[in-house]
């Protein structure tokens, strides 16, 4: 990313990864799967002409390090890091936006630790008990891989250990509206990278057992709670979310202050509609 210094941090006994640049008030963005921070590469610039931009690889994922439990990938741990890393930044609060899971991540911060949290974007999910506690057949059918990647070690990992691009392409083909060709070249090429490494498709597998062993059980504890910043709901017009959930009316009951929009294309609509991504943010954070 232009005019971004990459650093590393050992934080909560993990080793994390990350960008920063740019000067301005604290910005931190969150990638999802199955990528890495690289999928700010063109829009984070962009931000940093206002913000001080903070892009870390979650744990699991590129070359943050990647513990051995399940336990250790939870949304509820990756949130504590993300604070962490905030805080050994120097700020104690600051605007947060992330995708796929990394909106989950973003989400569970916002739960966890309202009073570092004062903006909140998520990009393309549902709640994650929602999708999960009102699962029907044809969510199912595509989000399969939450459920695939969710089995035991190690039946995934060696399935994906085979042919990793031909897997992980399926993914960023999946949930609407994308070719291999809307995607930029070099950060294709960057998640090629992370994801052929077999610690990185472990790491990648048991974010999605946590999800079911440990995230579940958090959000029915949290059904109550509501996000107390400004949130805004992005999702892409053509994608699976859209298709199958009103995304305003999910997540009005989950915030006391929100807005949605949708970004023309499918579920990587950050990758593959980086201006119009770019002008919905600044416009909420502004």
């Amino acid at each position: 990313m232009p005019g971004f210094r990459d650093q590393g941090a050992r934080l909560n006994d993990v080793d994390l990864a990350f960008s920063v640049g740019g000067d301005g008030p604290p910005l931190l963005l969150l990638h999802g799967f199955p990528q890495t921070r690289a999928m700010w590469a063109r829009i984070a610039p962009a931000l940093a002409a206002r913000y001080r931009v903070v892009c870390p690889d979650l744990r699991g994922y590129g070359a943050s390090g990647k513990p051995a439990e399940v336990s250790d990938y939870s949304f509820r741990a990756m949130a504590r890091d993300a604070g962490a890393l905030m805080a050994h930044l120097g700020y104690d609060r600051f605007a947060v936006a992330g995708h796929d899971r990394g909106a989950r991540v973003a989400h569970r911060l916002a739960l966890d630790a309202p009073q570092a949290v004062e903006r909140l974007c998520v990009m393309d999910i549902v709640p994650t008990h929602t999708l999960l506690d009102r699962l029907d057949a044809k969510v199912a059918q595509c989000y399969y891989h939450w459920f695939f990647l969710a089995q035991p070690a190690p039946f995934p990992e060696t399935m994906i250990g085979h042919d990793p691009d031909a897997y992980f392409e399926s993914c960023l083909l999946g949930w609407g509206a994308s070719q291999l060709k809307d995607f930029d070249p070099d950060q294709l090429a960057a998640y090629r990278a992370a994801w052929r490494d077999p610690d990185t498709i472990r790491g990648m597998c048991n974010d999605y057992r946590a999800a079911l062993a440990h995230d579940f059980a958090d959000d029915c504890a949290d059904l109550n709670q509501r996000i107390a910043c400004p949130a805004l709901v992005l999702y892409g017009a053509d994608g699976a979310m859209a298709r199958h959930y009103d995304m305003a009316a999910t997540w009005r009951g989950k915030c006391l202050e929100m807005q949605s929009r949708a970004i023309p294309g499918g579920h990587f609509f950050p990758d593959t509609a980086p201006l119009a991504t770019i002008e919905a943010l600044s416009a909420f954070l502004a």
